[in-house]
């Protein structure tokens, strides 16, 4: 698969990610027939890419243990796109086996986060994009992605310096990573620290999609989505409902809410392609199924705006 099939140059994505990132932290989790009507309901609503879960042991972590079921739901619907994080050669493997469109390396900017987060250091890390790519070998998909995590600041290491992220993103453009991810991992950018990284990481990439990862820790992520959009860049991330975290970051809170992600991106100038309502409407499972979890969302509260046009009439290029 082209990465300009699945990230396009004219149009704006919006991953929502909460069947993966969303449920890391959560005490329970939706059954796998109510995953798959969010997903099902999501899409109906206009939303096209879904991560879905973490190729690991569901043993370990049951939340995930269905993902090969996810993966097949969402390559049944029309115009959807499945991603899924892999963290080491096994699950590699058994990503390969199904028919994920997108596979996430996580690579932490620091080195003292790689080694708590996946046990290895940075250029192990950057070790396991060259196995993909090697693994799939001649084969249409999966896109390998790479995320670099905390690249705004690190929890455990504190300030990151733009050019290490870029010598890093750099590293991984050469062992054959096709698209980047740059992550606030704990909330710690501002619009000021998210155009500046956009400033320097677009113009070296060429071709590479980029995608920018928020959090809300702080309460910043909207207003870094925006500087991102302002950016150039084209692919961001959210989870419905604002659900999800870092399992080792003190402190950390949810993602961006999806849906209010959506209504940002309209009122800019955007074009989404996605039903707010309907949208909206998906939450009613979380209610149902996240018993006791912290539902995020000003829009949800709010409401739309009552009589204005605040649909975009722009396309997103």
């Amino acid at each position: 698969m082209k990465a300009r099939e699945l990230y396009p140059k004219d149009k704006l994505v919006l991953r929502e990610l909460g069947l993966r990132d969303g449920l890391q932290l959560t005490k329970s989790w939706p059954s796998t027939s109510a995953k798959k009507e969010w997903i099902g309901r999501a899409h109906d609503a206009g939303v096209t890419h879904f991560e879905v879960g973490s190729f690991l042991p569901p043993s370990r972590f049951p939340q995930f243990a269905d993902i090969r079921e996810l993966v097949d739901t969402v390559s049944g619907l029309s115009g959807a796109f499945s991603s899924a994080l892999t963290l080491n050669e096994r699950a590699t493997a058994d990503a390969l086996e199904t028919d994920v469109d997108d596979i996430i390396f996580a690579i932490s900017a620091t080195e003292e986060h790689s080694l708590a987060n996946i046990n290895r250091t940075r250029t192990e890390a950057v070790g396991l994009i060259r196995s993909a790519v090697e693994m799939r070998g001649s084969a249409p998909k999966p896109l390998i992605n790479t995320a670099i995590s905390m690249a705004f600041g690190c929890s455990i290491s504190g300030e990151v310096a733009v050019d290490s992220v870029v010598e890093l993103i750099e590293s991984c453009l050469e062992a054959g990573a096709e698209a980047i991810s740059i992550a606030d991992t704990v909330g710690y950018a501002g619009p000021m620290q998210i155009a500046d990284m956009c400033q320097e990481v677009l113009p070296r990439i060429g071709e590479t999609p980029l995608i920018v990862h928020l959090h809300d820790t702080r309460g910043t992520g909207l207003s870094n989505a925006y500087a991102a959009l302002q950016s150039g860049v084209r692919v961001l991330d959210g989870t419905l409902a604002g659900l999800g975290g870092c399992p080792i970051a003190p402190g950390a809170s949810g993602n961006v809410v999806f849906e209010d992600l959506v209504f940002l991106c309209e009122r800019s100038g955007f074009r989404t392609g996605i039903d707010l309502r309907k949208l909206i409407d998906v939450r009613k499972i979380l209610e149902a199924e996240l018993s006791g979890e912290t539902l995020r969302g000003a829009l949800a509260k709010a409401g739309e705006p009552a009589n204005v046009r605040w649909r975009s009439e722009r396309r997103a290029a």
